[in-house]
């Protein structure tokens, strides 16, 4: 298992993407949180296997048919938060 803070840039919000990603990691069997940040760009934290976290960050390159992602950066952390499912928050 593995965690990773990712921050999706680009036309992220308003679009769907939150969902988006809560439909994937659910796919994924993925823990964790996604949320909206001030500046626009989408946040999330997300902890799974290494194999599903790579394929995730791969669909989180997409977004959903409305979005224009311009960048994702992902930082692997070194301990996990152990979450229990994969919500939104606010």
């Amino acid at each position: 298992m593995i965690h990773v803070d990712i921050t999706v840039s680009g036309v992220v919000q308003g679009v769907g993407f939150r969902y988006f990603t809560i439909d994937r990691a659910g796919k994924f069997g993925i823990k964790g949180y996604v949320k909206n940040l001030p500046n626009g760009n989408v946040y999330c934290e997300a902890e799974g296997t290494d194999g599903l976290i790579r394929d995730f960050i791969k669909l989180l390159n997409i977004g959903p048919s409305m979005s224009r992602v311009t960048n994702v950066n992902v930082y692997e952390a070194k301990e996990l938060k152990n979450y229990k499912d994969f919500k939104v928050r606010y």
